[in-house]
């Protein structure tokens, strides 16, 4: 199962857990910062969730359990499309791909190093 609050609640204009947090607060369920980011973060769905709970948060979204909770395919089902790798651009693209995608990650350093090291004073 995938768990979507994110994508539905940014369907509805909210960004932010902070957001979330508080319409839901609104609409009678105070959810504690711990509880959600848990949920907000993840996209598998939560291990548990009560009834009652969801039934708000469908509310707040204007969606059903169906929406938040969707189904993933059996890997083995023959109707599933196969996953495939996103296309790798040519060389001289790279820079600009990084540029507008940012999806790309950048080459490290040789020996891990993500920042210069400083010497002491």
């Amino acid at each position: 199962m995938r768990w979507q609050l994110r994508l539905r609640a940014a369907e509805r204009g909210v960004f932010k857990a902070v957001e979330m947090r508080r319409l839901l607060a609104q609409a009678g369920l105070p959810i504690s910062a711990g509880k959600m980011s848990a949920l907000w973060s993840t996209a598998v769905a939560p291990v548990s969730i009560r009834l009652d709970d969801l039934d708000i948060i469908c509310r707040v979204l204007g969606c059903d359990a169906a929406g938040l909770l969707v189904l993933d395919p059996a890997p083995g089902d023959p109707t599933t499309p196969p996953r495939t790798p996103p296309p790798v651009p040519a060389a001289e693209t790279i820079g600009e791909t990084w540029a507008w995608n940012n999806s790309w990650p950048l080459p490290r350093p040789a020996g891990g190093r993500t920042r210069p090291s400083i010497p002491p004073v």
